[in-house]
């Protein structure tokens, strides 16, 4: 069978990577849009992320020799410096450097890919890797009045229903989304059993305690700086914890067939990505720093790679970055024994999961975006780490992590179980 993304693979940014690790992780609970994290800025969420990281996992913030944050829509006024505070507010040396890096939905797998690279080019040997979004924050917006306002044109705009509309195809990231199912086959009671999976999945890891080994619950917090302002967190709703991910609760099948298509299509608002608030944070290091630090890490990034694939199918990007990845890695498709792949649509899970042929039990085993929601510039360190953790649970030797970008792109990152 003819591959049709094989243009995508062979122009394929890929790296392999040599004793690089995925040392330990932490993330928020993702709450539901508006709800109980919608006054907290993305800095503040990644600061929170972070210091969570340090004290779980009992690494000095002191010992980060860089900073690469991730964050897609700018949710404050001072979000020009968040990558550079959420260092400062975490603990980190205040002489250490910080990046913002940005590949749409593949921001999150972004902050680590460069935090490899910037280790293997001998920048650094530990990296703090942060991904934070407040979509609750996105602005309503306007960009064309700095000169002043003409009668009857005065364009504010919602950003966040604005920003997921691709130009260049005319077409919104839900569109994309319907054109796979029809290329696919996809019907809408297929779309509606996923999700229904999806929300099982996801409500089962929590049951089962999963979830509590990645998920540091937030709660209202004020970070002192000397000779700097305060930083503060707080909880909407009088709220004083935020405990677990707002959005996965039971959803059956029956309640997923009522709700209306939002595109026109399979796809509706209950088999899409939840619109959610969050930030996530790993530590990527050098082996010689891991061994020399009696650390136990997650696990070893193995390679990356990232594609382009036509925009108005760019829910397709997973496919060929995933094979782009595996074959960088000296694996194929079959060998990877967990596989996350960010559910930005159920329609474009399900077009990845028949071209790549893969078995659903070994994807997204506690569940997806549809249920726990997609926070864009955070869920690929979610998803990254999600992987690791589950290698080690069920004793497997390697994974992989993925997601699709808007605009037509793919990025994957393989890994392999500590042991």
């Amino acid at each position: 069978m003819s591959n049709p993304y094989s243009a995508s693979e062979a122009s394929a940014l890929s790296s392999a990577y040599d004793d690089i690790w995925l040392v330990a992780g932490q993330r928020t609970p993702f709450a539901d849009y508006n709800g109980v994290l919608r006054d907290v800025s993305p800095t503040d969420l990644g600061i929170f992320a972070a210091r969570a990281l340090f004290e779980k996992s009992g690494i000095p913030a002191t010992e980060v020799g860089a900073i690469v944050a991730g964050n897609m829509a700018q949710a404050s006024f001072d979000a020009y410096f968040l990558p550079r505070h959420v260092g400062l507010y975490s603990g980190v040396d205040p002489n250490v450097p910080a990046v913002l890096v940005q590949r749409l939905c593949g921001t999150g797998f972004e902050t680590i890919l460069s935090a490899a690279d910037q280790i293997t080019l001998g920048k650094a040997q530990v990296v703090l890797c942060v991904g934070a979004e407040s979509m609750s924050r996105n602005p309503v917006a306007a960009y064309t009045h700095r000169a002043g306002f003409r009668m009857g044109q005065v364009d504010f705009r919602d950003f966040l229903w604005e920003a997921t509309k691709d130009t260049a195809p005319a077409a919104s990231m839900g569109d994309t989304a319907e054109n796979l199912a029809r290329r696919y086959g996809i019907g809408r009671e297929e779309v509606d059993r996923f999700a229904e999976q999806s929300f099982e999945r996801a409500l089962a890891g929590w049951e089962s305690g999963y979830f509590d080994g990645e998920v540091c619950p937030v709660t209202n917090a004020t970070w002192t700086l000397d000779g700097y302002q305060p930083r503060s967190l707080k909880l909407a709703d009088r709220a004083v914890c935020c405990e677990r991910d707002g959005h996965v609760r039971p959803t059956p099948f029956e309640t997923l067939q009522k709700l209306k298509p939002a595109f026109g299509g399979v796809q509706t608002g209950g088999n899409s990505s939840a619109i959610v608030d969050g930030a996530a944070a790993v530590i990527v290091a050098r082996g010689d720093w891991v061994r020399a630090h009696g650390l136990t890490p997650l696990a070893r990034i193995v390679a990356g790679a990232v594609v382009a694939v036509p925009p108005e199918i760019m829910g397709i990007g997973p496919a060929p970055a995933i094979r782009a990845a595996a074959r960088t890695a000296g694996l194929g498709v079959g060998d990877f024994g967990r596989i996350e792949i960010n559910e930005a649509f159920g329609a474009q899970y399900l077009a990845c999961e028949r071209e790549l042929g893969l078995d659903r039990d070994k994807v997204n085993v506690h569940g997806g975006a549809i249920a726990i929601g997609h926070p864009l510039g955070t869920s690929g360190v979610r998803l990254t780490t999600t992987v690791a953790r589950e290698l080690k649970e069920a004793g497997l030797q390697h994974g992989v992590s993925s997601a699709c970008c808007g605009g037509g792109q793919g990025v994957a990152i393989v890994l392999e179980n500590a042991g």
